[in-house]
C-alpha cells in the first residue's frame, strides 16, 4: 500500500475500524444506536487533539439524543482503544466533567484512513498538520502509559492552554507539542504559575524531537 494511498486507506477502515466496531464494541456492549457510535468515531476522526463541547457535537450528529449517551458511546471507543475524550485538568476541586472532551485518537492511522486528504495534501497544511503532530503524540501517551497509574487530561484558561497533562498521584507533567509550524502560544508559563509543582515538557520544535519522544516509553520521560 505505500503507493496508493487510496487501497491503504480502504483496508485500515475495513480490515481495522470496522472490524473492531463491529466485533469488539457492538458485539461485547448493548448499544442502543450502533449507527450513532459509528457516525460519533468518524466525527471524532475529523476533529483529532481538538476540544468539542458535547452541544457541537449534538448539533452534528442526527439522532445523537443527550449529552450522556455521547461521554458514554466515548467511552466505549476508549475501551476499544479507538479514540478517547479527555478531560479538562483541574486539581484541589472537582472536575468538571462533560463540558468540552479533547479528542484524541489512539493511532494516526485512525485519522488518516478517514480523511479525505492525501499525505502531500496533508503536509502542505500547516494546521492540519500540526493536529496530527499533537494527536500522535496524545495517541502515544494514551498507548504507553497505564491508566490505573496515570491520568491523561488537558488544561485551558481563557486563551492559555497545554496541550496534555499527565498526572501520577501528586505528581504532574505539562506537556507542549510544537510541530514547528502551527505557530500557537504556549501555556506552559500561566499553567506553572498556577501549579508550581508541575514540570514542563516541550515535544517538537525547540523541545525534545519528535524521534526521540516517539522511540522511547512515554513513562521514561516522566520524571
Amino acid at each position: 500500500f505505500t503507493e496508493n494511498e487510496s487501497s491503504w486507506k480502504r483496508y485500515i477502515a475495513d480490515s481495522l475500524i470496522e472490524t473492531v466496531l463491529a466485533r469488539d464494541v457492538l458485539q461485547m456492549s448493548k448499544i442502543a444506536k450502533p449507527v450513532l457510535l459509528r457516525h460519533l468515531f468518524a466525527l471524532a476522526a475529523t476533529l483529532p487533539a481538538q476540544s468539542v463541547s458535547y452541544t457541537k457535537m449534538l448539533g452534528q450528529l442526527h439522532d445523537a439524543g443527550n449529552t450522556t449517551t455521547l461521554a458514554h458511546y466515548l467511552k466505549l471507543l476508549e475501551s476499544a482503544f479507538l479514540a478517547s475524550g479527555l478531560e479538562l485538568f483541574s486539581r484541589g476541586k472537582q472536575r468538571k466533567r462533560g463540558s468540552s472532551p479533547k479528542l484524541v485518537l489512539w493511532n494516526n492511522a485512525l485519522v488518516n484512513a478517514l480523511s479525505t486528504e492525501t499525505f502531500a495534501d496533508a503536509l502542505g497544511d500547516t494546521i492540519w498538520w500540526g493536529r496530527l503532530v499533537e494527536n500522535a503524540v496524545g495517541a502515544y501517551l494514551c498507548n504507553g502509559l497505564h491508566s490505573v497509574e496515570y491520568e491523561i487530561t488537558y488544561w485551558r484558561e481563557g486563551g492559555h492552554e497545554v496541550d496534555y497533562v499527565v498526572a501520577r498521584g501528586r505528581d504532574v507533567w505539562a506537556i507542549e507539542v510544537k510541530s514547528g509550524r502551527s505557530g500557537k502560544a504556549s501555556g506552559l508559563t500561566r499553567f506553572r504559575d498556577r501549579y508550581p509543582e508541575a514540570r514542563a515538557l516541550l515535544v517538537g520544535a525547540q523541545g525534545i524531537p519528535l524521534e526521540a519522544f516517539f522511540s522511547k516509553d512515554p513513562a521514561s520521560w516522566l520524571v
